[in-house]
């Protein structure tokens, strides 16, 4: 992890606080304060539509910023809505991030909104560093000996299914899960959220060939699960039991040629209904869960 940056000598940080480490703010006569009119509101509003967008990569929301703070994830800086000393819970958050020595600016809701994608920041967003791919020897290492999963993902291009299947994953006790460097979902400020923080927590590695990546898994113990609609086992009678490498294919195409030469047999789920199949998040999920009931107790 990137050592954080101390408050001292940040400037905006500084120059917005009180030496109580709460924000500057102007007060004056009650009566001096009147209420804009329609009109007015509607230009503030249009204003504050318009703002650009903070460079840089942002988590947003209460949550994630304390989670970020307590698995100690980079931070480069921290943008907290003017007023926080009113709201308790936020002031503790703003508190704590202080006392990690992560520079603080207080800053207008206008900005907020500009870099929050569903208006969901709850008056704080967080500008994180590059995100800490893992090797692929770091989650085989992890793995240990005995019964672990593995979910390798054959370009999955979703943020949203990335980061669900990467939520299922972490909750199952996956050891990790394995992405293509091109033509797939990375870890953004999207899946941040989507993975309700699970990012934060289950190692990812980039690699740049599924397959080879595959062979290496292989070659600790895994046995290479495919997950296809075309697959004649489903998950029940499929041999789920151990160390399993559970490949996902994309939302479009499924499973390439290659990637799927790979593997050592195909699964699937059973279905009673009529329509053509779960997507690859829910898919995922299931599958998942199926593995972690077949070890429960060697797990």
């Amino acid at each position: 992890m990137a050592e954080r940056r101390k408050n001292q000598g940040h400037p905006t940080a500084r120059s917005s606080q009180s030496r109580t480490g709460r924000p500057n703010q102007a007060r004056g006569p009650k009566g001096d304060q009147k209420r804009p009119s329609r009109d007015a509101r509607t230009v503030q509003s249009r204003a504050q539509q318009a703002a650009p967008r903070p460079a840089g990569n942002f988590i947003e929301g209460r949550r994630a910023a304390a989670e970020a703070l307590r698995t100690g994830f980079p931070i480069k800086r921290a943008l907290v809505g003017e007023g926080a000393s009113k709201d308790v819970t936020l002031n503790q958050l703003v508190e704590a991030l202080y006392a990690a020595n992560i520079p603080v600016q207080f800053v207008g809701r206008d900005q907020l909104e500009a870099i929050s994608s569903h208006g969901a920041h709850q008056g704080i967003a967080l500008e994180v560093g590059a995100y800490p791919y893992a090797d692929l020897a770091d989650i085989i290492a992890r793995a240990g000996d005995g019964p672990a999963l593995v979910v390798v993902l054959d370009h999955v291009t979703d943020a949203g299914n990335f980061g669900a299947i990467v939520r299922s994953a972490e909750v199952v006790g996956a050891a990790g899960v394995v992405i293509a460097s091109k033509r797939a979902a990375e870890v953004t400020v999207a899946t941040f959220k989507t993975s309700a923080g699970a990012v934060m927590h289950l190692p990812i590695a980039q690699v740049p060939n599924i397959a080879r990546a595959l062979e290496d898994l292989k070659e600790a113990g895994f046995w290479a699960c495919g997950a296809s609609e075309h697959a004649e086992q489903v998950c029940w009678d499929a041999p789920m039991q151990g160390r399993i490498a559970l490949v996902m294919g994309s939302e479009g195409d499924g499973i390439s040629r290659l990637v799927l030469e790979k593997c050592d047999f195909l699964t699937k789920l059973p279905q009673r209904g009529e329509i053509e199949s779960l997507n690859v998040a829910q898919a995922a999920t299931a599958l998942c869960f199926e593995w972690m009931r077949r070890n429960y107790d060697a797990i």
